[in-house]
């Protein structure tokens, strides 16, 4: 078995790296800004993502170190910066694998936060230690929050565009079978079972939490609501995860009768 460092190993995505790796019977250390601790056979250690050095120190002795620390900040800061530490302390720690997950649609969607990720991914590709990248469409969680905002107001205008939500569940059992793999460089998308359009979703989320709201969609301007309306943030061709919205509505969001 190997020995797998996760950095944003307590948020949404790296939980369930760390969960389908400690159940796969590997050694999983946890980067956290906050705390650290062993805790069911997972060590979690504090580090400052600021410091290389500290950074190296963590990852000494991993066979590969899963990538899932994110910042918003931009392209001249923000998330490349966060990874140019990442890829400097895995170089340090002789690591040999480096997986990160991205967004499929990162280089044809010209939102800033995309085009970060976009050149976050050219910088692993060029960063000296070998790599796999995953790029997966939105999450369940994060169309809930958008819907959970969205709606609220007595008439819900929803965005007239096409989603494929996955489960974080399956991406992040697929970033831990990455990451016990050979480095594969850009992995197949991995996209969720079906595409429908978030009006769609809104009044099904609707329905699940029991809120009466009328749902009108509504069409926006600019480049990267046409590269959304035109589909590039999806992945139909590799719609291989099998848990559906309505699945998540009803583990996480359907209140319990």
């Amino acid at each position: 078995m190997s020995t797998v460092a996760v950095t944003g190993g307590t948020g949404t995505l790296g939980r369930e790296v760390v969960g389908a790796l400690a159940a796969g019977g590997h050694d999983v250390v946890v980067t956290s800004r906050s705390t650290s601790s062993v805790r069911n056979g997972v060590r979690t250690v504090r580090v400052d993502y600021r410091s290389p050095a500290g950074l190296a120190a963590a990852f000494d002795g991993v066979d590969a170190v899963v990538h899932c620390a994110t910042s918003a900040l931009g392209r001249h800061g923000g998330e490349v910066e966060l990874t140019r530490r990442v890829l400097t302390a895995a170089r340090t720690a002789g690591c040999g694998h480096l997986v990160y997950i991205s967004i499929v649609g990162v280089d044809r969607i010209p939102l800033p936060y995309y085009r970060s990720k976009h050149a976050t991914e050219r910088l692993v590709e060029d960063g000296g230690v070998p790599w796999t990248v995953l790029r997966a469409t939105q999450f369940h969680e994060l169309v809930v929050r958008l819907l959970s905002g969205v709606t609220r107001p007595p008439l819900a205008f929803v965005p007239d565009l096409p989603v494929q939500p996955v489960a974080a569940t399956e991406v992040g059992a697929r970033l831990a079978a990455l990451a016990t793999a050979p480095p594969s460089g850009r992995a197949p998308d991995l996209g969720g079972p079906e595409v429908a359009t978030l009006p769609d979703l809104a009044r099904r989320y609707l329905a699940a939490v029991g809120r009466r709201r009328r749902v009108r969609p509504i069409g926006l301007f600019g480049s990267v609501y046409a590269g959304y309306r035109a589909g590039y943030h999806l992945a139909p061709e590799h719609a291989v995860g099998t848990i559906t919205f309505a699945d998540h509505l009803d583990a996480h969001v359907r209140p319990s009768r």
